[in-house]
C-alpha cells in the first residue's frame, strides 16, 4: 500500500498548505489563487480631499456654538410672533385683514420693531439721551444684571462638566449672602479689609453649603439633585427665620424681615462713578471666568474633572479618586454661586436684603450654563445676553406696553431649542455632526500566498 504523502506517478510534490486568497469585503478575485505566486494590489483612484474652507464651514455648521446662536434667533422670532399677537393695534388691523392687508403688515412691523428697539435701548445704548454718558447707562445696567448670572452660571456649568446637576444655586446664594451680609453690617473693620473678609466669608459659606451635597454623593451615593433641592428649602427657611429673629440678621428696632444696610467699608466700589450701578463685582466675575477656564483647560484638576464627567468608571480605573472629585467640584461650584450672592448684598442691594435676595438667579444660572454649553467664556457671553433681557425687558414694557412675561418666554424658548439640537438643524438644514465627511478608502484586492 502506497504512502499517501508520496507524489503520484509523473506528478510533483504539492505544497503542504494550499494557497489562501484574502480579500477585503466587497472585493472580487479575478484570478484563481493557484495562478498567482506573489501578492498583487489593485487600487481605485483617490478622491480629492475637501478644501480648508469646506472643512472650516463644516465644523462651524456642526459645532455647538452655531446651535446656541440659532436657538437665540429662533426664540426671538417666536417672541416677535407673540408680541404681534398681543398688540392691540395689530388686533384691530387684523379685523379687516382681507380688505386692507397692508395695514396689518404695517401694524405688525411697528409692534415688533418698536419692542425690539426698546429692548436694545434699554439694554445696550439709548439714542434718545443727550450725552454719551447717559446713553451708555443701559449697557452698565446689563452688566450689573449679568454679574450674578455669570457667577452662578459658572458654578452650575462647572458641576455639569463633572457630571453633576447642581440646582441648589438658590440655597448656596442665600447662605453666602447671609454670611457676607452679617459681616458687612455687624463687624467693624478698616476699609478694604472689611470688604475682603465679607467676600471670603460669603465664598466659604456657599462652598460649604454645596459641599454637603458633594460629600453625601461621595459617601452615600445620594443623588445631588434631590439633596440640592432639599438644601434650597432648608437655606430659605433658615435665612427667613434669622431675618425674623432680633440679634441675628434682623435690623435692630425693626419688625420687618430685613437686614440693616451694609457699612460703607464693606461695599464694593463703583467702577464708573456714582451715577452708574456697575460695581467691582463685575471685575470679580471676569476673574472667576478666567480662573474656571484655567482650571478646566490647563490644570490637572480640570483634567480629572473632565475625565470623571465623561466616564466615572474609566476615571476610577485610571486611578482618579472619583469621590474626591465630586466633593472638590461642589466646593468650587458653591463658591462661584456664593460669589453671585455676595455681589448682590455688597454691590447691588446694599441697603439691606430679605429672603428674596437671590431673585431667581439660582435657577436662571442653569439656563445660562446650558446656553453657554458649560464652557467658561460661553457662559460669560450667555450671562451678558440674559442680563440684557432683564435690563431691556422693563424698557419694553414701559415704552411699548409689551408684557414683561414675553421676555421670560423667550428665555424659556432658548432653553427649549438648545435642548433639541436636531430640531434646530432640521429648521436651518444644517449637516448632522455624526455624518462626518471622510475620504473614501480605495478598493483593494490582495492575494496572499500563505507560507
Amino acid at each position: 500500500m502506497s504512502d499517501p504523502r508520496e507524489p503520484a506517478a509523473g506528478g510533483t510534490v504539492p505544497d503542504r498548505e494550499p494557497d489562501v486568497a484574502l480579500e477585503q469585503p466587497g472585493a472580487v478575485a479575478t484570478e484563481p489563487a493557484a495562478a498567482s505566486a506573489s501578492s498583487s494590489t489593485t487600487a481605485a483612484p483617490e478622491v480629492e480631499p475637501p478644501s480648508r474652507w469646506h472643512t472650516m464651514l463644516h465644523q462651524i455648521a456642526t459645532g455647538n456654538a452655531i446651535i446656541s446662536v440659532l436657538a437665540v434667533l429662533l426664540a426671538l422670532v417666536v417672541g416677535a410672533i407673540m408680541i404681534a399677537f398681543t398688540d392691540e393695534k395689530v388686533q384691530e388691523a387684523s379685523v379687516y385683514f382681507f380688505a386692507r392687508p397692508g395695514d396689518t403688515v404695517v401694524a405688525v412691523w411697528h409692534s415688533v420693531s418698536g419692542a425690539y428697539t426698546a429692548l436694545f435701548q434699554g439694554s445696550i445704548y439709548n439714542f434718545n439721551r443727550d450725552t454719551f454718558a447717559a446713553g451708555i447707562r443701559p449697557l452698565t445696567e446689563t452688566l450689573t444684571f449679568a454679574t450674578p448670572l455669570i457667577a452662578g452660571g459658572l458654578g452650575v456649568g462647572l458641576a455639569f462638566r463633572v457630571g453633576m446637576f447642581n440646582i441648589g444655586g438658590r440655597g448656596q446664594m442665600l447662605i453666602a449672602a447671609s454670611v457676607a451680609g452679617w459681616i458687612g453690617f455687624g463687624v467693624d473693620l478698616p476699609y478694604g479689609l472689611h470688604m475682603l473678609v465679607a467676600l471670603v466669608g460669603g465664598l466659604l459659606g456657599g462652598a460649604l453649603w454645596a459641599g454637603i451635597a458633594g460629600l453625601l454623593k461621595a459617601r452615600t451615593g445620594a443623588h445631588e439633585v434631590i439633596v440640592t433641592i432639599m438644601l434650597n428649602y432648608i437655606a430659605f427657611y433658615l435665612v427667613s427665620w434669622m431675618l425674623r429673629t432680633p440679634g441675628l440678621l434682623q435690623a435692630p428696632g425693626s419688625s420687618n424681615p430685613k437686614t440693616p444696610a451694609m457699612k460703607e467699608t464693606a461695599i464694593f466700589p463703583s467702577l464708573l462713578g456714582p451715577q452708574y450701578n456697575l460695581h467691582f463685582g463685575f471685575i470679580l466675575v471676569v476673574g472667576a471666568t478666567v480662573l474656571v477656564w484655567w482650571i478646566l483647560s490647563r490644570s490637572s484638576l480640570g483634567f480629572k474633572f473632565r475625565a470623571v464627567g465623561e466616564n466615572p468608571n474609566a476615571a476610577r480605573v485610571a486611578g482618579i479618586n472619583v469621590k474626591a472629585m465630586y466633593v472638590y467640584a461642589m466646593l468650587i461650584a458653591g463658591a462661584l454661586l456664593g460669589l453671585a450672592g455676595v455681589s448682590q448684598v455688597l454691590g447691588t442691594v446694599t441697603t439691606g436684603f430679605t429672603a428674596g435676595i437671590d431673585a431667581g438667579i439660582g435657577f436662571d444660572a442653569i439656563t445660562v450654563a446650558l446656553l453657554g454649553r458649560s464652557t467658561p467664556w460661553g457662559i460669560f457671553v450667555a450671562g451678558i445676553l440674559f442680563g440684557a433681557f432683564k435690563a431691556g425687558g422693563f424698557s419694553m414694557q414701559a415704552a411699548e406696553g409689551v408684557p414683561v412675561e414675553i421676555v421670560l418666554v423667550v428665555q424659556s424658548l432658548i432653553v427649549l431649542f438648545i435642548a433639541a439640537p436636531p430640531l434646530v438643524r432640521t429648521i436651518f438644514r444644517l449637516p448632522d455632526p455624526a455624518a462626518t465627511t471622510r475620504r473614501p478608502r480605495p478598493i483593494v484586492t490582495k492575494e496572499v500566498k500563505a507560507k
